[in-house]
C-alpha cells in the first residue's frame, strides 16, 4: 500500500503539472499538497487507523484532479480520474469505493456523516487558520476572475469570505477545533478589520469626490458678469415697481384732493335750483374721479398667497423660496431645510432667480396696465368733465 501512495503522488503531480490548465491559481498542486499534509495531519492527531489513513491520503491527492477537465462537476471526474488509477492496482472494490466517497465528501455544501469524511473536509480548509490565508484567498480570487468571470472589488470579496467563514463553514474533526480553530477565528478577526478600514477608505474617498464634484460644480458657476446682471436685473425690477407705486399714490392724491374740492365747493352750491346744470358735469367729474382712485389703489393693491409649500414641491423643484409670499406661513426648520435643498442644487437655484425675475415682470406688466388706463381715465375725465362744464355755463348763458 506504501507503493500506491508514492504512486498516486508521483500520477497527481505529473497529471497537475501537465495537464491542469495556469488560470487555475488556486486549485493547483500546491493545494492539493497543502490538503495531503493536512490530511496526514489529521489522521496522526485523531489515531486512524491504516486501511482508512491510505483512504484519506489517496483521496486528498485525486480530489482536485478533476479541474484537469473541467470546473463543472470536478468532484466526479476527480472520482472517474482516481478509478481508473486504482484499477492498476491490486485493491479491493470497497477500498476504492471508500476513496471515491471521500472524494464527494469534498463537494461544496456537503455535511460530513462520519469520521474519515469530517477529515477530508476539514484538510480541504485548514489554509483558513494559515497566517498567509489572505494571500491564499487571492489566488481564489484571481482564479474565478480568469476561470469563471467573476470579479469582485475589495470590500464585496472580503464580504464574501466573511460570510463563507461565519455562515458556510466549520471544523468538525476534535483536533481541527484544538489546533486550527483559533487560528481561523484570528484570520476571521483580521477580515474584519480589513474590512472596516476599507469602509472607512471609501467613505473618505467618496467625500472627496464629493468635494472634488461641489469644487467642480463650483466652477461651472455662472461668472461675476451673469451674477451681476441676476442683481442688476432684480434691482431694476424693484425700481420700476416702486416707480409704478409711486406714480399710483400720486394719482390717488391727486384724486383724493379733487374730490375733496369737489365735496366741499360743487356739492353745496347743487341745492340752489339755479344752479341745476352744474349737476351732470358734476356728477361726470366725481366719477371720473373715482374711478382713477379706484384704479390707483388696484394698481397697488398685492395679492395674497397661501405662503405654505411642501417637501414634494421643494424635492420636485415646483416651489420658488426667493418670494416670501410662496414661505410665510411655514415654519423657521422647514424654511431652513428647503433652503438647504435649494442652495445644493445649482439648478434649483438658478431656476428659482429666474423665475423670480419673470414674476416681477409679470407683476410690473400688471401694475403699469393698470396706471396707463388710470391715467388715460383721469386725463378722458379731465377733459370730459371741462367739456360738460362748459357746455352747461354756454347752455345757462344762453
Amino acid at each position: 500500500m506504501e507503493n500506491i501512495l508514492l504512486e498516486a503522488e508521483k500520477y497527481v503531480t505529473l497529471l497537475l503539472n501537465d495537464e491542469l490548465k495556469h488560470h487555475y491559481m488556486y486549485h493547483n498542486l500546491s493545494h492539493t499538497q497543502r490538503v495531503v499534509s493536512a490530511t496526514k495531519e489529521i489522521i496522526e492527531g485523531e489515531q486512524v487507523e491504516t486501511d482508512d489513513a491510505n483512504k484519506l491520503i489517496i483521496a486528498a491527492w485525486f480530489h482536485d484532479t478533476g479541474y484537469t477537465k473541467s470546473v463543472n462537476n470536478h468532484e466526479e471526474l476527480s472520482v472517474g480520474i482516481a478509478q481508473e488509477f486504482l484499477k492498476k492496482y491490486e485493491v479491493s472494490d470497497d477500498f476504492t469505493d471508500g476513496v471515491c466517497h471521500l472524494i464527494m465528501a469534498t463537494k461544496m455544501g456537503y455535511e460530513p456523516l462520519n469520521l474519515l469524511e469530517k477529515i477530508i473536509r476539514d484538510a480541504d480548509s485548514s489554509h483558513f487558520k494559515d497566517k498567509d490565508y489572505s494571500q491564499i484567498s487571492e489566488l481564489l480570487r484571481h482564479e474565478w476572475e480568469l476561470s469563471q468571470d467573476k470579479t469582485y472589488d475589495d470590500i464585496p470579496w472580503i464580504e464574501e469570505n466573511i460570510s463563507f467563514f461565519t455562515k458556510h463553514h466549520r471544523y468538525y474533526t476534535n483536533f481541527a477545533l484544538e489546533n486550527w480553530q483559533e487560528g481561523k477565528d484570528k484570520n476571521l478577526a483580521s477580515l474584519f478589520k480589513n474590512l472596516s478600514k476599507l469602509e472607512k477608505e471609501k467613505k473618505k474617498s467618496e467625500k472627496k469626490a464629493e468635494e472634488f464634484a461641489l469644487k467642480k460644480d463650483k466652477a461651472r458657476l455662472p461668472e461675476r458678469g451673469i451674477e451681476t446682471m441676476f442683481r442688476v436685473t432684480l434691482r431694476n425690477h424693484i425700481t420700476l415697481s416702486d416707480i409704478a407705486d409711486t406714480k399710483a399714490n400720486i394719482l390717488l392724491s391727486v384724486n383724493a384732493i379733487i374730490v375733496s374740492l369737489a365735496l366741499s365747493n360743487l356739492l353745496p352750491k347743487l341745492d340752489n335750483p339755479s344752479n341745476n346744470h352744474l349737476i351732470i358735469p358734476t356728477v361726470i367729474f366725481v366719477l371720473f374721479t373715482l374711478a382713477s382712485m379706484i384704479l390707483s389703489v388696484l394698481a397697488t393693491r398685492p395679492n395674497v398667497t397661501s405662503g405654505k409649500f411642501t417637501k414634494e414641491d421643494v424635492k420636485n423643484k415646483k416651489v420658488n423660496l426667493l418670494f416670501f409670499g410662496n414661505f410665510h406661513k411655514m415654519k423657521l426648520d422647514e424654511f431652513e431645510w428647503a433652503m438647504g435643498e435649494m442652495m445644493q442644487d445649482r439648478d434649483y437655484l438658478y431656476s428659482s432667480m429666474k423665475k423670480d425675475l419673470y414674476f416681477l415682470g409679470l407683476v410690473l406688466n400688471r401694475k403699469y396696465g393698470i396706471l396707463r388706463t388710470t391715467y388715460t381715465v383721469f386725463i378722458v375725465g379731465i377733459i370730459i368733465s371741462v367739456v360738460a362744464f362748459a357746455v352747461s355755463f354756454k347752455m345757462q348763458g344762453a
